[in-house]
């Protein structure tokens, strides 16, 4: 809330007190509006009070989510606002907090629970599959479990193994869940709003790195946007967006890997290459349409991830174009990912993570003389 100002035209009494201040309050209030800058952290927070503030079922629980705001700060203030019986703290047991959340979503709740790092939620997986995974089929439909779990995950912060894995691939292989994951300040924001709103459980994969990646964004708009799409039954779940357009080869990346993508495309347009450059989003659904389109206008493709290159997210997209778009490629996918080793000590995680140049070097093996 902006603080009263007093104005000198109030204090030579030119203008009434009531006036004065109104004038200046609205004035303040206006600046205040419309894109500011906004970093991904700011967006995922506003997310989940907007959402607390819309619906009393929505609760928010981890571990030291409440008085410290989360380790990565996401769910500052949460417990302040909204008090400790929607935000609150939970002991140090995650297959206990998903646990907790499972008996909350089949009674009409709405949990929002936080892993705090990604491999922390290895000792909750027996819960995610057995249960978070199951209980709609299992119950032919008789109970939903409208939950999400945020997992903060992958590298590029200096961490050790542990605290920068990329697990996504355990999860979009489990049926029954949904694998969402921003690369964008704003995609924070809407994805993190709809995975709230789903009736279907949630793994909300957020890229550590990016917590503090800034864009200008109108979170007022985005809240308003959200309420028009909601009213109207839409969203954005599965459906990929072309980050950046070209015609030479399609670059297909999800979450931390965006940004790398991103730059890679910007290094080739100085060498008079044109890269397009594919945000997935949505894991699980996958968005096969607007991937495929892509590939086949192009006619050849790189994969990027941080994860394991071996039985992952990365080879499953590559299935499905390869299936799709057999007779449009003019050469083998390429993949550009982590490699199949723990991950690194930090001074060596830039040799792990996919790189511009990695990503350019497997852009130059897209058979060209071709």
């Amino acid at each position: 809330m902006s603080p009263t100002i007093t104005t000198s035209s109030e204090a030579n009494g030119n203008v009434s007190a009531a006036t004065a201040r109104a004038a200046a309050n609205a004035a303040a209030a206006a600046e205040a509006r419309g894109p500011q800058s906004v970093t991904m952290a700011k967006a995922l927070n506003t997310a989940m009070a907007d959402a607390m503030r819309d619906d009393a079922s929505v609760l928010v629980f981890g571990e030291d989510v409440g008085r410290l705001g989360g380790v990565f700060r996401i769910t500052d203030g949460l417990m302040d606002a909204f008090g400790e019986q929607r935000c609150f703290d939970t002991p140090l047991a995650e297959s206990g907090i998903v646990g907790m959340a499972v008996g909350m979503a089949m009674n009409g709740m709405r949990p929002v629970i936080e892993m705090q790092f990604d491999a922390f939620a290895y000792p909750a997986f027996e819960q995610i599959v057995s249960h978070v995974a199951k209980m709609h089929n299992r119950t032919r439909g008789a109970l939903k479990l409208p939950m999400v779990i945020r997992v903060p995950y992958a590298g590029g912060i200096g961490g050790v193994e542990h605290h920068c894995d990329s697990s996504e691939s355990y999860y979009a292989h489990t049926a029954g869940l949904k694998v969402y994951t921003p690369a964008t300040v704003a995609d924070g924001y809407r994805m993190l709003r709809e995975a709230i709103d789903s009736d279907d459980p949630v793994m909300f994969m957020e890229p550590k790195k990016l917590y503090w990646s800034k864009d200008q964004v109108d979170l007022e708009a985005l809240a308003a946007d959200h309420a028009a799409h909601r009213a109207a039954g839409s969203s954005s779940e599965g459906k990929a967006a072309v980050a950046r357009s070209g015609t030479d080869a399609t670059l297909i990346a999800y979450g931390p890997s965006v940004p790398t993508a991103l730059a890679a495309a910007a290094a080739a347009a100085e060498e008079g290459r044109s890269l397009e450059v594919i945000d997935v989003r949505t894991i699980v659904p996958f968005d096969d349409e607007t991937v495929t389109a892509s590939v086949r206008k192009t006619g050849r493709a790189v994969v990027i991830a941080e994860a394991h290159g071996f039985a992952s997210v990365a080879s499953e997209i590559v299935a499905r174009v390869q299936e799709r778009c057999f007779h449009h490629l003019a050469a083998p996918i390429r993949r550009v990912t982590g490699f199949d080793v723990p991950y690194p000590a930090p001074k060596l995680e830039h040799y792990y993570l996919p790189s511009v140049d990695r990503i350019l070097d497997a852009v130059d093996e897209l058979q060209w003389e071709n």
